[in-house]
C-alpha cells in the first residue's frame, strides 16, 4: 500500500513518467496494474476505486490510496481525526459517534487503537516536523497525551506548509492529511510502525 495525492490525473502522470518509488525494494519505480475494487468511504462524496501499481523491478504489486483514507478502514481520515480531537477535549466515543452519526463501536475501536499508540504518533509526527520544518519549535508537553498527539500533528503541519505551502505534495495540507501520509497510511493499523524510518 502506498499513499498519493488525491488526484487521479496527476497519480496517473506520475505513475507514467515512473516517479513513484518502490516501497519494497526502492531500487524500482512503480508502473499502473490495473484498480482495486471500489469502495464506498464514509465522508467522501465519490466511491473510491484505488489504482493498483507493480514495481517494474521486483514486480511487487501495491494499492495506491489517496491521503483522504486509513488502510482498512471504511471512514474518512478526516471524521476519524474529528473523532481524535474530540477525544483530546474530554468527549467519550458515545457522544462523539453520536456528533458524527457513527456508531459508538466504531469510534470506541479508533480510540482504543490511536490510545494504544499516542506517544508513537506523537513521536513519529515530531519527527516528519523537524525533517521537513526548518527552526521547528518542538511543543511542550501538555500532561495529556492526546493534546499532544495535536499538538505534534499541529507542529509537522505547519512546518510542511512552511517548506511546500498550503497545498504541499499530496494535496491540502492538514492534521488529518499530514497523520495519513507521515503514518503511509497505517496510524490505526495493527503492527504500525514496524518499518525503519524514512522520509
Amino acid at each position: 500500500m502506498v499513499t498519493v495525492e488525491v488526484d487521479p490525473v496527476h497519480v496517473e502522470s506520475r505513475l507514467a513518467a515512473g516517479a513513484i518509488a518502490c516501497p519494497v525494494c526502492r531500487v524500482g519505480v512503480l508502473g499502473g496494474w490495473g484498480y482495486a475494487r471500489a469502495r464506498r468511504i464514509e465522508g467522501l462524496s465519490d466511491r473510491l476505486r484505488p489504482r493498483r501499481a507493480r514495481c517494474r523491478s521486483c514486480m511487487v504489486t501495491h494499492v495506491l490510496l489517496p491521503v483522504t483514507v486509513l488502510l482498512r478502514r471504511a471512514h474518512a481520515a478526516e471524521r476519524i481525526w474529528v473523532a481524535l480531537t474530540a477525544r483530546a477535549e474530554g468527549l467519550g466515543h458515545r457522544r462523539i459517534g453520536g456528533m458524527l452519526g457513527i456508531p459508538a463501536a466504531t469510534v470506541r475501536g479508533w480510540l482504543r487503537c490511536a490510545g494504544q499508540r499516542l506517544e508513537t504518533i506523537r513521536s513519529w509526527l515530531l519527527g516528519v516536523a523537524v525533517t521537513a520544518g526548518v527552526n521547528v519549535a518542538i511543543p511542550d508537553g501538555s500532561g495529556c497525551p492526546w493534546r499532544d498527539v495535536l499538538a505534534a500533528a499541529a507542529t509537522a503541519t505547519s512546518a510542511i506548509r512552511f517548506r511546500f505551502g498550503p497545498v504541499g505534495l499530496l494535496g491540502a495540507v492538514t492534521p488529518a492529511g499530514v497523520a495519513v501520509a507521515a503514518s503511509g497510511g497505517r496510524l490505526l493499523a495493527p503492527g504500525w510502525p514496524t518499518l525503519p524510518r524514512s522520509r
